[in-house]
């Protein structure tokens, strides 16, 4: 019986012992750099017809010539020939680099 209350009370030691808080090495308590920010990517790295339809809330503000300048310009969904300066088609989607 002494044999067995010695062992609980080894036990109960070894276990108080391991659940001690460990000291802190000093890479813990090395002060670090905050890492600043990634500069800002530009999301819109697309054009055309589609990505803006998709991208501006109202699709049909693109047909209305009076909307308001939130909505772009025709001139910039438009291909235009350098020599005659009309206009040759229409960008449905343009990728950017």
């Amino acid at each position: 019986m002494k044999k067995l209350v010695m062992l609980g009370i080894l036990m109960t030691i070894a276990g108080l012992a391991a659940g001690a808080p460990q000291k802190k090495t000093f890479a813990a308590r090395a002060k670090t750099r905050p890492v600043p920010p990634p500069p800002p990517i530009r999301k819109e790295n697309t054009e055309g017809v589609l990505p803006r339809a998709t991208r501006g809330g109202n699709p049909f503000q693109m047909l209305n010539p009076k909307a308001p300048p939130q909505y772009g310009k025709a001139e910039d969904s438009v291909v235009l020939d350098p020599e005659t300066g009309k206009w040759k088609g229409i960008k449905l989607f343009t990728i950017n680099f």
